[in-house]
């Protein structure tokens, strides 16, 4: 039996908290309130903000090309599908079909798949179980807010963030927080440590 496949939105992007140079992307759950956190390298980051903002750069940038290639040879990407997670790694597909109507799968790093859905104007997917994973469930369903500012306002974990030292208790109120503030990432992080504990 087929999986369902959840639909994503590009929510935004901040620079990363835990990895310098850097970005988290955070995509949403089309119809529900659970966010999901990418962290992506700073390159990819630039190229989906500047199609996300319609700029048009001097020279095409490697997505630019891609999708003039793909172009050329009548080959179109009709959707990208987040279909794995392995520690703390995701992986995705980008699902392309030719003019007589083949269907090709090719593995991507989610960075550049999701560079691509916005330059080919696709739908973005994943499953239950990556969101049950890695989701941070919005209560109020709010827009994204700058993950660098929320993490001012959001308890520090002490050096390192060493969330495996502080109280469950400790952990919860600092994820209620983290969610207020709309600071995805940090989010992610403490519901890993929670989802260790529940597990061991």
């Amino acid at each position: 039996m087929e999986k369902k496949k959840i639909k994503l939105d590009i929510i935004g992007l901040s620079y990363s908290q835990t990895q310098s140079g850097a970005y988290a992307l955070v995509l949403g759950e089309a119809e529900g309130k659970r966010r999901l956190p990418i962290i992506i390298g700073g390159p990819e980051a630039q190229s989906i903000a500047i199609e996300l903002e319609k700029m048009q750069p001097t020279r095409p940038l490697t997505h630019d090309l891609f999708k003039s290639f793909s172009e050329a040879f009548h080959i179109n990407v009709i959707e990208v599908v987040i279909y794995n997670l392995v520690e703390g790694i995701f992986y995705a597909n980008l699902v392309c079909q030719n003019e007589a109507g083949d269907v090709q799968e090719i593995d991507s790093r989610t960075s550049d798949a999701i560079a691509l859905a916005t330059r080919f104007n696709c739908p973005v997917y994943t499953y239950e179980f990556i969101l049950s994973s890695a989701g941070i469930i919005m209560e109020d369903g709010g827009a994204f807010a700058e993950t660098a500012q929320a993490e001012k306002k959001t308890p520090k974990a002490g050096k390192g963030d060493k969330y495996s030292e502080l109280t469950t208790d400790e952990l919860q109120t600092m994820l209620k927080e983290a969610i207020e503030d709309e600071a995805y990432e940090k989010a992610g992080r403490i519901k890993q440590e929670l989802d260790k504990r529940q597990q061991s």
